[in-house]
């Protein structure tokens, strides 16, 4: 074990992690593109973007350029009554990029807090104006990060039962497949005829930390069309969806009809420096302006607009202003449309399915699809021996690289998911 190992051992609590059980981590020292470099020399592909944020590559010389002029310039200042030039300049590229009708930019530091302050906007906007509504619908499976908030419209059960006294109450409906598609409408449009619904809240065409799971743009803009003719406003949790990862800019760019308040965060810096934003209405908006202070919407992060961290999402989003970029993201949903017959045919496979950068596999277990699937220990654990940081959830093995991995790389990843998936005995 080398010093730095031993260092963390006795003074890191690592995230995710089982510490009794798990092997010591990868101690990375490096990063260029979408190679990581470990202290003993071995390089490992970042399968999965580092969480999912990664998405122009690691060491970017154009944001790292961004980020040291800024430094030069200002680094923080308080948000409150003071502005800075980086936070207007990404409000309105961002509110430029999205549907005209979204154009009011909150900032916060990280996806778990863009949700939070998307849920006190709901809450807050219908008591400002005398009628409060206090309940919430979102999907089964659904993760929309670990504060209280987030984790209240999120899975039951799951990663959070220590908590769940703690919750406010939620009414979830189940995940839409083929077969549940018009009940699961039904059952939304009774709910909302309450009047008692103030949001709903999605990760629109697919969830993440689910396990990959997708369903359709017609289905959800049918499951919004139902939530306008009743007034309740839509969430879209797009923490994990935009910035390319579905092929399109935003997964909303597959839907006809558009939420209320949006979710970002993630690739927004190119996955470099925390930041999150949640953007609303001006409808939404001007409920919260009056002459009483109490109205206003009192929310707040010490890091709130941090300029650095501003200076890397502008800089971001000049990259997605690049032809490249795009060819890449095409390039990569080409790759996996080619393998995907492939992967169906293979017997240790039990499901396959791919949008845009994102590629999930189901590794057949006798215990069905599961998080807590001893599947992963053996896929990390392979992966890793095998140059590959991939960490599955579950049984679901699952790709979503930076967008410049080469062909080489992805090659390279795919033939080593087909070598993991044959070394299992079906």
């Amino acid at each position: 074990m080398s010093d730095w190992s031993s260092r963390d051992r006795k003074y890191v609590w690592h995230p995710f992690t089982q510490i009794q059980t798990a092997p010591e981590p990868l101690l990375i020292v490096r990063a260029k593109d979408t190679v990581l470099f470990s202290e003993d020399g071995k390089e490992y592909i970042d399968c999965n973007s580092s969480w999912w944020v990664n998405v122009h590559g690691h060491g970017n010389k154009h944001i790292v350029n961004a980020i040291a002029e800024q430094a030069l310039k200002l680094d923080h200042v308080i948000f409150a009554g003071v502005t800075h030039p980086k936070a207007i300049e990404l409000s309105e590229r961002v509110a430029n990029l999205l549907p005209e009708h979204l154009q009011k930019v909150f900032f916060s530091d990280d996806g778990s807090t863009a949700v939070e302050v998307a849920l006190k906007m709901a809450f807050q906007f219908w008591h400002n104006q005398g009628t409060p509504k206090k309940r919430v619908l979102a999907l089964d499976g659904a993760y929309h990060g670990d504060t209280f908030g987030a984790m209240s419209v999120g899975q039951r059960g799951y990663f959070n039962e220590p908590f769940e006294y703690f919750f406010f109450d939620v009414d979830f409906l189940d995940f839409p497949t083929k077969k549940n598609e018009i009940e699961l409408l039904e059952e939304a449009e009774l709910l909302f005829a309450t009047g008692d619904f103030s949001a709903l809240i999605v990760e629109p065409l697919v969830q993440g930390s689910a396990g990959m799971r997708m369903y359709d743009a017609s289905w959800l803009d049918k499951l919004v069309s139902i939530a306008r003719k009743y007034q309740v406003l839509v969430i879209f949790d797009e923490v994990m969806t935009a910035w390319g990862r579905t092929g399109k800019l935003f997964a909303m760019d597959y839907c006809t009809l558009k939420p209320d308040i949006v979710c970002l965060s993630k690739g927004l810096t190119g996955g470099v420096l925390p930041l999150g934003l949640t953007v609303a209405t001006e409808q939404i908006f001007q409920a919260f302006l009056d002459r009483e202070k109490s109205k206003a919407f009192l929310h707040g992060h010490s890091f709130t607009g941090n300029a650095i961290a501003c200076a890397a999402a502008c800089a971001s989003l000049d990259i997605f202003e690049e032809n490249e970029t795009w060819q890449n993201i095409a390039r990569i949903a080409n790759f996996y449309q080619d393998k995907f017959s492939e992967l169906e045919k293979h017997p240790a496979i039990e499901s396959v399915r791919m949008i845009g950068t994102i590629l999930a596999i189901d590794i057949k277990t006798e215990g069905g699809s599961t998080y807590f699937s001893n599947i992963h220990d053996q896929a990390y654990d392979f992966f890793s021996k095998n140059g590959l940081l991939m960490r599955p959830l579950g049984n679901v093995i699952f790709l979503n690289p930076p967008y410049c991995i080469t062909d080489e790389q992805l090659q390279f990843s795919y033939s080593k998911i087909l070598e993991f998936a044959s070394s299992l005995s079906y």
